[in-house]
């Protein structure tokens, strides 16, 4: 399923826990993760030791990989480790692109301080800029990453980055021998991944059925025989929380546009949404070009 993990890596608490979940997934598909950190070329990082000038960011990295290095070695993963500079969210995904990565692994909160490079929105800009499968999980107290993942959620409109996505869906979790769930929204408001229709109630209703049986008859073809389908009316993003609340979903694989077009990528969109919501692991797909 993977080969090749990118871990963007801050050492901070939320990093911790995702290096663990990402050591976990390694094992299972037999992959290797790839530590990076990056040291932001916006911020003045220089400083003078021993009367020459070093990066102070380059150093905290690679003390930082170094350091989830070790965690990696005594879990038994294969792995290895690099720092770079740039500009964070973009580096992060010519990383990926570069080096032939298959998913990106990231916490949605950090640490502030020197290494704060993974908060909120530059999660959200490398979901939003990335053509490789990007992980990720909303790191709260409260909360904790199951794996493997037995209980996998697709939301879908019909639409070809649904489509894209819930392949990529159904392969996890025929990988992992897990329940797909199958959610779409008749949603009359239109925002995001939503179902809409210029016709009636009835019709909506009826595009929003054909959207999940389509991917339900496609998981036959994976192999996978225990789906379960909703139906539901309101908002996408509250429709897909409660079905991860009221079915114990552990992961959600969706695609970051829908049927209103590439103008509406990610900015505001239920999948933006659901990155920065969802209590569990959400994986995002960008629309092949």
């Amino acid at each position: 399923m993977y080969e090749n993990i990118l871990l963007p890596f801050d050492g901070s608490d939320g990093a911790a826990s995702i290096l663990h979940h990402t050591s976990e997934i390694a094992h299972r598909t037999d992959a290797t993760v790839h530590i990076l950190y990056v040291a932001d070329t916006s911020r003045d990082s220089a400083t003078v030791v021993n009367g020459r000038v070093v990066d102070g960011l380059v150093q905290q990295g690679e003390k930082i990989v170094d350091e989830a290095a070790k965690t990696l070695h005594t879990l038994g993963v294969t792995h290895d480790t690099d720092v770079v500079q740039g500009n964070p969210a973009p580096t992060i995904v010519e990383y990926a692109e570069r080096y032939g990565h298959d998913l990106i692994v990231l916490p949605t909160h950090a640490r502030e301080g020197i290494s704060r490079y993974l908060i909120g929105s530059i999660s959200e800009k490398v979901v939003r800029l990335s053509s490789v499968p990007v992980l990720t999980a909303r790191m709260q107290p409260d909360e904790q990453l199951k794996f493997p993942y037995k209980k996998i959620l697709l939301p879908t409109d019909g639409s070809t980055a649904a489509t894209r996505a819930a392949a990529h869906g159904l392969l996890l979790a025929a990988s992992l021998d897990a329940v797909v769930h199958v959610l779409s929204v008749v949603d009359e408001t239109e925002v995001g991944l939503s179902v809409r229709s210029v016709g009636t109630e009835q019709d909506s209703e009826q595009v929003a059925l054909n959207a999940v049986t389509d991917i339900i008859s496609e998981a036959e073809e994976y192999g996978i025989g225990d789906t379960v389908q909703h139906i539901e009316r309101g908002t996408p993003v509250e429709a897909i929380r409660d079905c991860i609340e009221s079915n114990d979903i552990h992961a959600v694989v969706m695609g970051t546009t829908g049927k209103h077009g590439t103008d509406r990528i990610l900015l505001g969109s239920v999948a933006e949404k659901t990155v920065r919501s969802a209590p569990v692991p959400v994986i995002t797909l960008a629309e092949s070009e």
